[in-house]
């Protein structure tokens, strides 16, 4: 029928749409929050303020919308629509943040935001791997688990050292975004607890691995949310939790990559671009200087002073 026929057009136009929407929340969001942990002094009770915010909570609202949006456009659209779309909220959060921070952004900083975009699509996309198993035994978890921990732990432990703004916000970035990576690969068996019954549930390591995971993982966020700048905690967020969540899906759940032997070399050649353009997007953002007319920050203020928001 004619009517079918233009659903079907409309189809794609409307994933797009959804995505492009997705998008731009999660980078307006993410702004936000920034802005909101960034106005929490040093040595505060950081989320006890934060709930107080309604700044913040504006920031978690756009999330939730922008996941719903994510949502539609995956339901309308397919992964190689939907995903390359999704991930330019880096690029729609840098200009956002430079301008609520005074700083301009260098044609070099938009190229590396525009490399790191592509490359975490193109993970994305061709890394999509098949279905895996959803109850791996707790001793298949035991090592990778312990790994990812050793390395959450050594960026925290680095981030508590470090003076330069920049990093701290990229070390704890990397952190959170790594727990967030751990709490998405637990999510499908925890909900697929709920269908046994909340014994079940209240009985599974999962569950409470998963609330810890992602508690730790949002205050982590949010503390580097408040010592840098979002273009440093930002991308090393969004680049560590796919691969994160990755990792436990191969090594825990048997997933495996769609792609052949071409395939998973763009793909671990898209896995180094994007820590290498997160990077020096955190370090084009240190020697940045803020734009004329605007408050100099100084180089040895304190970590929330420092921040591109204060």
């Amino acid at each position: 029928m004619p009517g079918q026929t233009v659903g079907v057009a409309d189809l794609p136009l409307a994933a797009v749409g959804c995505a492009f929407i997705g998008a731009v929340m999660f980078a307006v969001s993410a702004v936000a929050q920034q802005r909101a942990a960034a106005d929490v002094p040093e040595g505060d009770a950081l989320l006890a303020r934060l709930i107080r915010n309604p700044r913040w909570w504006a920031g978690m609202v756009g999330d939730a919308g922008g996941f719903g949006f994510q949502v539609a456009a995956l339901a309308l659209g397919s992964v190689l629509i939907v995903q390359p779309i999704l991930v330019t909220a880096l690029v729609f959060a840098l200009p956002l943040a430079a301008h609520y921070s005074g700083r301009r952004v260098t044609a070099g900083m938009w190229a590396q935001a525009g490399a790191l975009s592509i490359a975490l699509a193109v993970f994305l996309v061709i890394g999509n791997p098949t279905e895996g198993h959803i109850d791996a035994p707790w001793h298949h978890w035991l090592g990778p688990l312990i790994l990812l921990c050793v390395l959450i732990a050594a960026g925290i432990g680095i981030a508590l050292v470090v003076k330069a703004p920049t990093m701290q916000a990229l070390l704890l970035g990397t952190a959170a975004g790594l727990l967030f990576g751990i709490s998405s690969a637990l999510t499908e068996h925890v909900t697929h607890l709920f269908a046994h019954g909340p014994v079940a549930v209240l009985t599974n390591w999962e569950t409470y691995t998963l609330v810890a995971t992602g508690l730790i993982g949002l205050y982590l966020q949010q503390r580097a949310y408040q010592v840098g700048p979002l273009s440093a905690s930002f991308p090393a967020f969004t680049v560590a939790e796919p691969i994160g969540a990755a990792f436990i899906g191969i090594t825990v759940l048997d997933e495996r990559l769609r792609s052949g032997p071409i395939g998973t070399g763009l793909v671990l050649l898209a896995v180094a671009v994007m820590c290498v353009e997160a990077v020096r997007l955190a370090r084009a953002q240190a020697v940045e200087k803020p734009a004329p007319g605007e408050e100099s920050e100084l180089p040895d203020a304190k970590p929330a002073d420092a921040s591109p928001e204060r």
